[in-house]
Parts: C-alpha cells; structure tokens; sequence
C-alpha cells in the first residue's frame, strides 16, 4: 500500500503539470499521512537539513563559474582552438563540436548551458558550410550530454550527497567514460561525413593556431586547475567550484576583459535563479528520502530484487532499463533525487562498485535528456537553432543508438570504467 501511495502521489502531481520539488513535497506529506506521522514541524526540519550540506556549496559556484565562462569570452575561445586545428577537415565543423563539448564539459557541468553555448556559435557556421541541419543539431545535442559525466559535475556532486559516495572519486571515475563518449560521436560523425556534399574551410596558418592557443590557454587551465587540485588533496571538490568560479571571474575581467559590471550583474542573477532551483529540489527531496527510508521502501525493493542480487550484471542491466525508462519523461536532477535512495541498498546488497554505479547512474540519466517524449537538451537545441522538435529527434537518433550501445558495453565490462579509476586514483 505504501509504494501505490508513494508512486500514485509523485507520478500524479508531476503528470498534472505541478513543478518537481512542489511534487516531492506532496509526496512526502501523503506518505507521512498514510504512515500516520504528519507533523509540519519534522517537514520543514527534513527540508532545511536536505539543503544544509557543505558538499552542496559546489553547486552555485560550478553554476557560477559556467555563467562566467559563457558571459566572458572563455567558451567563445574554447571553440576557437579545435576551430584552427581540424576545422579544416572533411566535416571539421563537428570534430570541432565534439573536442569543444569535451572541453566545455570540463568546465560547467551543465549539459543544457553548454549545448546552448555550442548551438549559438556553431551552428550558424555549419549551416553556412552546408551541413546538413538534423544531422548538425543531433551531433551537438549528443556532445552536450557529456557535461554530466566528465568533471566538474554538478549530477555527480548531487548524487554524491545523497548516496554518500566519494565526490572525488565520482569526478576521477567520470573522465574516461566521457572521453569515450566524444571517441564514440567522432567515429559516427566520421561515417556521415565521408559521403556528405558539404564545404570544407581553410587550413590554419601556423601563426594563427599560435594565436588561438595564445588566446585559450587561459581558458584551458581551468580543468588542469580543478581536477589537478582535488586529485593532489590541495582543495575538495565543494573548494575546487570556490577556485573555479573566482578563475573564471579573474579571466573574464582581467585577462579578456569582455565582462562588465551590466554583464557580471545578469550572471549573478542567472547563476542564482538556476542554484534556487537545484537546491529547492534537493532539499524538497530530502522529504521524500527521509520517509522512504521511515516506510522501509528501499527493503521493500530490495526484497523483491533479492533473487537478482547474486547477479549484479543481470542486476545492472535491469536498474539501467528502469533509470532509462524513468529518465525519459523526468529531468536528470530529480531522477537523481527519487531513485538513489531506493536503489543504493541493491548496489550493496550485490557488491557492486558504488562509484561504478554512480557514474553509469549519471551516464543513463544523460542519455535521457537526449531521449523522447521529453528530452530537455533537445528541447534546448530546437529553442536555439528554431528548427522543429521532431527534425532534431530524426538527427540524434543514430548518436542516441551508440550512447546506448556505449552503456550495455559498460554494463557487461565494468573494468572500462573500474579501471581507468583506480590509475587515476
């Protein structure tokens, strides 16, 4: 009764249109309710502590620090470099999108803020070369789902605090696999290029990459910076957003000086409306995690999983297709917030890797952005290029398959991500 009570109450505010933490919210007080604990007082205490975290404090400055990034020329120079490298191969514009998504990644952790970013710069040049557009905005919106993975992550920062797994380790553990992300949209982009009738530009001159790489090694720093910082134990991973929002500030003033105090007031506005929002999830989530754990919902799934648990393939493979399904329709936060509770206890239960499942939870929920009916960066990228939601779905679609091709790998071959783990470590 109580996980009808628990499901029927969540899925049924967010299907009527009521915002994310609002429904969390709900959900928390009909379970109280069904529990007979109801006490407003024990509410608001869950909500204030769900907030209340040092861990948390990463997450308005990583927000802040790609706010400055976009306002202050730093992602602008970012696409500049790979720009002069390979732009002019055959198809040079989407080699570029993907080293420019891998890099941005590096640095914001927002997979909606740096696609829009790589939208507005990018894409007009590759309508202008003859690039064929769906293929265009698939290939961007797919690079764009690579910020949740490689660090700074925000999801991982979030996931980290309420599974109480390493953050570190969670940022160390995402690098490789978000290098093979790019490896893996490279290979497919090279498939279509190698046919398409589109313009190729010139060659850069020698001087002119050295002017770029001039221009972008301040830029380039950063991620040395932040995953050289938490890795050395210099600063922990909530410091490294502290060192990276104040870096960021620093070039954007100092060094470009493209930043004005008119600009540096609308970034401060923008990074603390997003931050409102994330931390009102995360501490509306702290509600329902609290009385999922007083239901005993977790045990609940745990027991009728129990059968799977001597099998932690076969049990990642289903919590997978459940995440997946899940992310389809919900944002990655949430999705996040819900299910990390009830499925931590499993990923114990079979002795399975928690930063493992960390990263691959993240990996799936990324996966999600791109996937219809919902599709949140999809949603971004038709916003930015005006182009219809159905065009941009027809585009993603074959780099949609091999993300989806790269998580079964990852599922029947932990070591690809254990592995690249422990050397880094």
């Amino acid at each position: 009764m109580t996980v009808i009570v628990f499901l029927v109450s969540l899925v049924g505010c967010i299907v009527i249109g009521i915002p994310i933490a609002f429904s969390l919210l709900l959900c928390g007080t009909a379970l109280m309710l069904n529990l007979g604990l109801f006490d407003s007082q024990i509410m608001a205490q869950n909500l204030i502590n769900g907030a209340d975290s040092f861990s948390l404090l990463a997450i308005p400055f990583f927000i802040l620090a790609g706010e400055l990034m976009n306002a202050g020329g730093i992602s602008k120079r970012i696409v500049d470099l790979p720009m002069k490298l390979v732009g002019h191969k055959r198809g040079g514009l989407g080699y570029v999108a993907i080293i420019a998504a891998v890099l941005m990644a590096s640095l914001s952790g927002s997979a909606a803020a740096d696609t829009a970013a790589l939208a507005m710069v990018l894409l007009p040049m590759m309508k202008t070369a003859r690039y064929d557009e769906s293929r265009s905005v698939g290939l961007l919106s797919a690079g764009g789902i690579i910020a949740p993975v490689i660090p700074p992550s925000i999801p991982f920062i979030i996931f980290g605090v309420a599974s109480g797994v390493s953050i570190s380790q969670l940022f160390l553990a995402g690098i490789a696999p978000g290098v093979m992300m790019g490896a893996t949209l490279a290979a497919v982009w090279w498939w279509q290029a190698r046919t398409a009738e589109i313009e190729t530009m010139e060659k850069a001159k020698p001087a002119e990459i050295m002017q770029s790489l001039r221009q972008g090694i301040w830029a380039l720093f950063l991620p040395v910076i932040i995953i050289g910082g938490f890795r050395s134990g210099i600063f922990t991973p909530t410091e490294a957003g502290v060192v990276a929002a104040v870096y960021a500030l620093f070039i954007s003033v100092v060094v470009y000086r493209e930043l004005d105090l008119r600009k540096l007031y609308e970034v401060l506005y923008s990074a603390a409306e997003t931050t409102a929002v994330v931390m009102l999830l995360v501490a509306a989530s702290a509600v329902s995690a609290w009385l999922i754990t007083i239901a005993e919902l977790p045990q609940m799934v745990a027991d009728l999983m129990e059968p799977l648990t001597g099998s932690p393939i076969l049990l990642m493979a289903v919590m997978m297709v459940f995440i997946m399904i899940v992310g389809m329709v919900m944002d990655l936060t949430p999705t996040v917030l819900i299910l990390v509770p009830v499925m931590m206890p499993l990923v114990h239960a079979a002795d399975i890797n928690p930063v493992y499942f960390g990263v691959m939870f993240i990996l799936n929920s990324s996966i999600g952005l791109i996937t219809p009916p919902v599709g949140n960066v999809l949603n971004v990228i038709a916003g930015v290029s005006q182009i219809p939601f159905e065009r941009c779905v027809r585009g993603v679609a074959p780099y949609l398959a091999v993300m989806l091709a790269l998580l079964v790998l990852f599922i029947l071959f932990p070591a690809l991500i254990i592995t690249p783990l422990h050397w880094l470590s």
